[in-house]
């Protein structure tokens, strides 16, 4: 019998699998499916949920929101909307003061790229081999990870940059440890040898995510900030993911101490509704303006998700949850810590703050696509226990949980979803 997800809906998600229940309600950290079984969120929804399922700020928000004022005629603005950009930018380090408030992250990528183009009059961009930034043209141009084959041609001018992996180092010193400047410089050197001198921006994460929770070590991003500016190229960060206190700090490229020329957010944003901001400086705004910048869609600068926007950034000030997420990260990551130890299946434990990475061992232990197989029934297995955890689904990194419950989780719960992990890779088999 064919079920009846599978009866008319597309599916969207390459060869991943639709969960195998539907889900009828979520609260707080909860969501719970049709036939009652309640399964801890550790994906956050979409990465997206940082303040949990239903927070009574947001809903309260909605309903009043949306009985006065919901959407607008894209040339019209609205006080949410000019406060939602102004709080932004106070929040940001100089000089990124001017906002576009938009819907997806994709979007954002979109606006920020075209952005990029248009103010440098070139057209090559930048990203990591293992990125991930959308599946809109220019964001799905700058994404290696998955979705490049069978599409036709993708656009001239983009160009893979190798993913500083210190578990999995590609380039590695004497004693075997990643060699990330010699890396960078290579990896600048090929670029060079390829581009045709119109190098426009290098689109990055400061931490990938879907591309397996990579933070770049200490230096690197500062190192490639350095090689944007000899080339003349804005560096525009993506941090649909990490931004507003994900990883302990509000954003992540607070850590590492470099400003980008560009900014992307969007699923922590709107905390689960779609909302989306590019931000950049002021000079760089007046010169794509003066070039007649154009990125007009439907809902730009909509009312009603940029008022969710502004209670998001009520919540996480009023609750501290950049100080939260630090806290909850330490319980978390050394939870993790104690199941690698117990688990010789377990490679490697990462990340920052509350957007950690569990990778299983490879092939020299679990055997060719074994890390895959484990992963998929480790995930079955939890979802069983009540656990909700995202793997990487995406080729080759079906061993990797991507592991990001919302910042308002308890003590209780991140010890109680860490204790359904334990107990599933005990009893998961390939």
């Amino acid at each position: 019998m064919v079920p009846e997800s599978a009866r008319h809906l597309i599916r969207y998600s390459g060869q991943a699998a639709f969960t195998p229940e539907l889900i009828a309600r979520a609260h707080g950290t909860s969501v719970f499916t049709e036939s009652g079984h309640e399964l801890l969120d550790f994906t956050s929804g979409q990465m997206s949920a940082i303040l949990g399922h239903s927070h009574p700020a947001i809903v309260a928000t909605v309903r009043e929101q949306i009985g006065r004022l919901d959407h607008l005629h894209s040339g019209m603005l609205s006080r949410p909307v000019v406060d939602l950009a102004r709080r932004l930018a106070e929040s940001l380090p100089d000089p990124l003061e001017k906002a576009l408030l938009l819907t997806t992250g994709a979007e954002a990528n979109e606006a920020a790229v075209r952005m990029a183009k248009l103010v440098t009059g070139r057209h090559e961009i930048v990203s990591f081999a293992r990125s991930w930034h959308g599946m809109t043209m220019a964001a799905a141009n700058a994404t290696y990870s998955a979705g490049r084959r069978g599409y036709g041609p993708a656009a001239p001018g983009n160009f893979a940059l190798p993913v500083p992996d210190r578990f999995r180092p590609g380039v590695v010193d004497a004693g075997g440890a990643l060699d990330w400047r010699r890396q960078l410089d290579l990896g600048f050197d090929l670029i060079d040898a390829q581009s045709v001198g119109s190098l426009a921006a290098c689109l990055v994460e400061p931490i990938l995510s879907s591309g397996g929770v990579i933070e770049p070590p200490p230096g690197y991003l500062a190192a490639l900030a350095d090689k944007c500016r000899e080339r003349g190229m804005l560096l525009i960060l993506d941090e649909a993911q990490t931004g507003l206190c994900r990883t302990g700090d509000w954003y992540a490229f607070q850590h590492d101490g470099v400003v980008p020329d560009i900014l992307t957010l969007s699923k922590t944003l709107g905390a689960g509704l779609p909302l989306a901001a590019v931000l950049t400086s002021a000079e760089i705004e007046r010169r794509a303006h003066e070039r007649g910048y154009l990125f007009f869609t439907t809902h730009v600068s909509d009312p009603l998700p940029a008022a969710v926007g502004n209670t998001v950034l009520d919540v996480l000030e009023r609750d501290h949850l950049d100080k939260r997420a630090g806290e909850l990260g330490a319980l978390l990551r050394g939870r993790l810590d104690e199941i690698a130890a117990r688990h010789d299946v377990v490679g490697d434990v990462r990340g920052r703050g509350l957007l950690l990475g569990v990778e299983l061992a490879g092939d020299e232990v679990l055997g060719a696509g074994g890390a895959d197989r484990l992963g998929a029934a480790v995930t079955r297995r939890c979802f069983e226990l009540g656990l909700h955890m995202n793997i990487v689904q995406l080729p080759g990194m079906g061993g990797i949980f991507r592991i990001a419950p919302p910042l308002t989780a308890s003590d209780e719960e991140i010890t109680r979803g860490a204790a359904i992990l334990d107990q599933a890779l005990a009893d998961a088999r390939l």
